[in-house]
């Protein structure tokens, strides 16, 4: 059980990390120059990105087979 609790962790951290940067590279792009890029925005966005990118791979993440 704690191997499959440690995949599990593994599998949604990665995917977790991967969305934050997604979201952070789309939040950036949207800006028309990278002088007017509002971090703030930008940072929250991405960790929540990466919280709901968590709270979704509660319900099963095809990387951890069963």
């Amino acid at each position: 059980m704690k191997t499959d609790f440690n995949k599990w962790i593994r599998a949604a951290g990665i995917r977790a990390v991967k969305t934050i940067a997604q979201t952070a590279a789309a939040t950036i792009g949207t800006t028309a120059v990278l002088s007017e890029v509002d971090w703030k925005i930008v940072v929250s966005s991405a960790v929540l990105a990466g919280i709901l990118s968590l709270l979704t791979s509660v319900a099963g993440l095809p990387e951890v087979k069963e």
